[in-house]
């Protein structure tokens, strides 16, 4: 079995799994690494302190960051999610900010529009220089790519980038990939959704533009059909104990992709999730044997 860049395969995936430390990838602008699997805040961060809900968020963090993972990533659009974020980080025990690489977006049309809740997302996520920073969806990305430029250039902000959720908008995310320099490209990808591989991952590659990959359990439909299934027998050869795991070791196994972001709200599930950035990846030819057998 051909595999990726890594450490050696567990022999058994329940046994050595949290044993094994986190791969981290570089991205391409700087060459900074970046650990494979951070965490995605849509609907799981979107809690009002006193909130059941909220009460359990710490332990995500603490999950993540505790796995050797780093990348929290958020939106305006996300509802409260930016701000419960940043009272999370202000409020932990441990320096959990300086672990913390954080992502967020621009998310409304005009400069001005654009600027003003750009400052609220620092003033949200309890930031003075963001990480990295991307146009949600695209929208008027030639206007807030301007703007962001100035700021990458102050210092406010690391990183910037696009993003997009769906195929039908390929082909515009293609054509600003070609004019503009970018240092990140956030786009969908999963095993039932893999129209990124024709082109976006590649081109992503050739130009030098890390990848986020969001959705990476097809919006959690994949997920849930899943379930049921019990895992096939090589998943534990590839150090897999969940079909979380066998489905994120898919998305990081195309070398174009530096990190994935699976959204969740429960510790176990970050836990979960971040023990598949551990070990190596399979190469394409082994998930061309055997993706069959899942039923996709």
């Amino acid at each position: 079995m051909a595999l990726c860049a890594g450490a050696a395969l567990p022999s058994s995936a329940s046994a050595q799994q949290g044993r094994l430390k986190m791969n981290t990838r570089p991205i391409p602008s700087t060459q900074e690494a970046l650990p494979v699997v951070g965490c995605g805040t849509w609907i799981g961060f979107d809690q009002r302190p006193g909130s059941d809900e909220y009460q359990r968020l710490p332990g995500v963090l603490d999950a993540l960051f505790a796995a050797g993972g780093t990348v929290i990533d958020s939106s305006p659009m996300y509802g409260r999610s930016e701000e419960t974020t940043g009272e999370l980080l202000a409020a932990a025990s441990k320096p959990r900010e300086n672990k913390a690489f954080l992502a967020t977006k621009v998310w409304t049309s005009g400069r001005e529009a654009g600027i003003a809740q750009m400052e609220q997302s620092f003033a949200r996520l309890r930031t003075q220089r963001m990480d990295l920073m991307q146009v949600h969806n695209l929208m008027d990305w030639k206007t807030h790519l301007a703007t962001l430029r100035g700021w990458k250039e102050k210092g406010r902000v690391r990183y910037i980038g696009i993003t997009h959720y769906t195929a039908s908008a390929y082909r515009e995310v293609e054509a600003v990939l070609r004019a503009e320099k970018l240092d990140f490209l956030q786009i969908n990808y999963s095993l039932d959704a893999r129209e990124a591989e024709e082109r976006l991952l590649p081109l992503a590659a050739e130009r030098g533009v890390a990848v986020i990959v969001n959705m990476p359990f097809g919006g959690g439909g994949l997920l849930r059909r899943l379930r049921g299934k019990p895992l096939p027998a090589w998943a534990g050869e590839i150090g897999c104990a969940s079909w979380a795991q066998v489905l994120l070791k898919f998305v990081l196994s195309h070398p174009a992709v530096t990190c994935t972001i699976p959204g969740t709200s429960r510790a176990e599930h970050m836990a979960d999730n971040a023990a598949a950035g551990a070990g190596a990846f399979p190469d394409a030819a082994f998930w061309r044997r055997n993706a069959e057998s899942i039923g996709l």
